[in-house]
């Protein structure tokens, strides 16, 4: 059974190169160079650049740091056009546009045209319930044959880490291309889950029990990892968004003079400009938790960690903490996620102190964050994590997880000065809701005072100037 996935990736490869030079062939003849709804008459002067993001509607930080892109290279570039590829084809153009305004505060100089998607369901997950990552590896490229096929601009950059479709723009459409990298799709740390037999979200049970079953999914996480690494490598440039994500890239792709560290974005200004209201002030002492609903988000850790923080407290102080959890669902599956949570926070016995607030306006989340006490952030190895920063910035003391760009790069001291709280299982989360519920008005205004500081450095402004830098090779 050992040789079928070496075969399997071989097999793959040379299919790819076959029809990638059918595709080229096609691109040529037939290939539409025309900003979608614009006449190639009108606009033949104008370069394009495209940006590769199907879930543009999703509302979470990758969608921050597209619109924040979009919106540097039009000020910079009067002469390009910009174009996104999206799956959200249940939304239109002007209501993508208006969702971002609400959600990020982001309003963005002029027109930006969407070329919609109908194979969005060959990235996902669930379509795959076996070799997952090569499934939606190789879904992406059906994905982007069909952006391609629809639209082929001059510069693409793939901003929601589908690596796959590089070679397919640089070598089939002819783009200078570039990427803007999350989170690796495959990383050392995920290997090591696999060969430690550790369950994870990466990592079902009934495989980390089976010895067998387990050095298959190592030989296939090294085949995947030389694939990844090799189609990686074509870009011309390479954006990442951390300290811990430039670490990996580097080591799989290889190609460090093309690879810069840009920060993402974080309205660090807006969220400063909230007057956080003082503890002794608020009848209730509410954890704010920022993320979307995703399974590697953990939010089930943040009930569990809740849980044993509300064990320790009497009931009059039970009373004065509550959980509420901001964030946004990409689909059915996220929205079943809410609902199973929920279920977790009736067995817990936490419902009555835990609010679940999905999509809220960015007004909304700016007023919770006001009157926040501490902000909650549990994903393992978070690539980056704008809502830490977020968190910081509005004066809530960060309790974050160990782990990733959290501990590498955002809560770090500020001149010697703590700025938040990091932990890694329910007991350490715990143990710092606690510490900081307990701690003097003091105690917590230095922390919230130095951690406002320290994130001045993910600012718009750094990430535009930062940003352009990186991409200006495409533009010569």
């Amino acid at each position: 059974m050992l040789p079928v996935l070496p075969i399997l990736f071989v097999a793959g490869g040379l299919s790819l190169f076959v029809t990638a030079l059918c595709l080229k062939i096609y691109i040529v003849l037939f290939g539409n160079r025309a900003p979608p709804n614009r006449s190639s008459k009108d606009d033949h002067k104008r370069r394009t650049v495209a940006f590769f993001h199907p879930y543009c509607n999703a509302g979470g930080g990758g969608e921050r740091v597209l619109w924040c892109a979009i919106r540097a290279l039009q000020k910079k570039y009067l002469d390009i056009d910009c174009v996104v590829y999206t799956g959200d084809i249940e939304a239109k153009a002007e209501e993508i546009v208006q969702r971002a305004r609400n959600r990020f505060n982001i309003v963005l100089p002029r027109r930006v045209d969407f070329v919609f998607l109908h194979c969005r369901n060959f990235v996902e997950a669930k379509t795959y319930p076996v070799l997952t990552l090569l499934g939606q590896s190789l879904g992406s490229v059906i994905l982007g044959w069909e952006a391609l096929s629809k639209f082929v601009p001059d510069i693409y950059i793939d901003s929601m880490g589908y690596a796959f479709t590089l070679p397919l723009f640089k070598y089939v459409g002819g783009c200078r291309v570039g990427c803007y990298t999350h989170y690796p799709t495959i990383s050392t740390d995920m290997l090591g889950k696999v060969s430690d037999r550790t369950v994870a979200h990466n990592n079902q049970g009934f495989i980390a029990r089976n010895t067998f079953l387990s050095r298959v999914k190592v030989i296939y996480y090294k085949l995947f990892s030389l694939l990844y690494g090799l189609v990686g490598a074509r870009a011309d440039i390479v954006m990442v968004n951390s300290s811990w994500t430039y670490g990996h890239i580097n080591y799989l792709w290889g190609i460090p003079a093309c690879t810069s560290i840009v920060y993402p974005p974080c309205d660090t200004k807006e969220f400063l400009s909230i007057g956080n209201e003082p503890d002794k002030d608020k009848a209730v002492k509410s954890i704010v938790s920022i993320a979307q609903f995703r399974p590697e988000k953990d939010h089930r850790l943040q009930l569990y960690s809740f849980s044993e923080f509300l064990r320790r407290l009497s009931d009059d102080d039970r009373a004065k903490v509550k959980l509420e959890l901001i964030g946004s669902c990409r689909n059915e599956e996220d929205q079943r996620r809410v609902e199973e949570l929920r279920a977790l926070c009736t067995e817990l016995g936490i419902s009555d102190r835990t609010d679940f607030m999905l999509s809220v306006p960015f007004d909304v989340l700016k007023e919770r964050l006001a009157q926040g006490t501490m902000g909650l952030h549990t994903m393992w190895n978070e690539h980056f994590g704008i809502g830490v920063v977020e968190c910081m910035a509005a004066g809530t003391i960060i309790i974050a997880h160990d782990s990733g760009g959290p501990k590498m790069d955002i809560v770090t001291p500020h001149e010697g000065q703590v700025t938040g709280f990091l932990a890694s299982d329910k007991d350490g989360y715990a143990d710092a809701m606690e510490r900081v519920f307990r701690m003097s008005e003091d105690e917590r205004t230095g922390i919230r005072d130095a951690a406002r500081l320290s994130v001045q450095r993910f600012s718009d402004q750094e990430f535009e100037s930062t940003f352009l830098a990186a991409v200006e090779p495409l533009f010569i």
